[in-house]
């Protein structure tokens, strides 16, 4: 039973800050108050993750379409993300701290794999989704090397600007979020800047914390656009139910 407390415990504390309260009972101690917010908020993020793009998944079965989706923005963002588990992984980061990038991987799939079948190309969904398969097993098994996977992490940081960014062209040249969902991208947008003190926290990795701020500043560009066209999206929903 001790042991399972103990267990319990270090999820929520490092085994300095668990020693420091329990047994020095030390509750003051600014640096284990920080390491402990971090793996609150890192908890938090993961369970969040669980449905941060279920939305987005629902709203595209709801209209059977991806219109609006930029799918090459999300190929991107879904090799961002490979990369971003492979790293940590490799690494030994505490799970606290990249937990919920598995769960957005597999909702993210899921999005690639959406589009491209209501845009008529099941066959290239099905191979992807293969493929997949085999490069997340190649990349964490040990077979892939490590300098590879830090190349990886690195040119995340271009990659997420580059996927959000084209994202946000593709609404500027529709003049309308499409199919995007505003849960997804509020819960995406807090996330990520909550990310960027548990990165802080928990890895000091400048290349992971850096790629946290970049994502932000795009997550924030798309947010800025739901609002800029909330109303032409409704005013367009308002139309085709008109037209049925």
């Amino acid at each position: 039973m001790a042991q399972l407390m103990r267990n319990a415990a270090l999820l929520l504390f490092t085994e300095e800050c668990a020693e420091k309260y329990f047994k020095e009972f030390q509750f003051l101690h600014v640096g284990c108050f920080k390491a402990t917010v971090s793996k609150v908020l890192g908890i938090g993020i993961i369970g969040g993750s669980l449905f941060v793009k279920i939305p987005q998944i629902v709203k595209i079965l709801q209209n059977k379409s991806g219109e609006g989706i930029n799918i090459f923005s999300v190929l991107l963002d879904l090799f961002a993300i490979t990369a971003m588990i492979s790293y940590s992984f490799i690494n030994g980061f505490p799970f606290s701290a990249w937990g919920d990038v598995v769960f957005l991987g597999i909702q993210t799939l899921a999005i690639a794999v959406l589009v491209m079948h209501y845009n008529g190309e099941t066959a290239k969904a099905t191979a992807l989704l293969f493929a997949y398969i085999a490069v997340v097993f190649a990349a964490n098994s040990g077979a892939t090397p490590v300098h590879i996977l830090w190349a990886c992490q690195a040119i995340n940081i271009p990659i997420v600007l580059i996927s959000k960014l084209m994202q946000a062209w593709t609404n500027y040249c529709n003049g309308s979020t499409g199919q995007l969902s505003a849960a997804t991208i509020f819960m995406l947008f807090f996330g990520s800047l909550a990310r960027i003190f548990t990165s802080i926290q928990e890895t000091g990795d400048a290349t992971i914390i850096t790629m946290y701020v970049c994502s932000t500043l795009a997550n924030g560009i798309i947010v800025l656009q739901l609002f800029r066209y909330w109303n032409i999206d409704v005013k367009s929903k308002a139309n085709v139910k008109k037209k049925l």
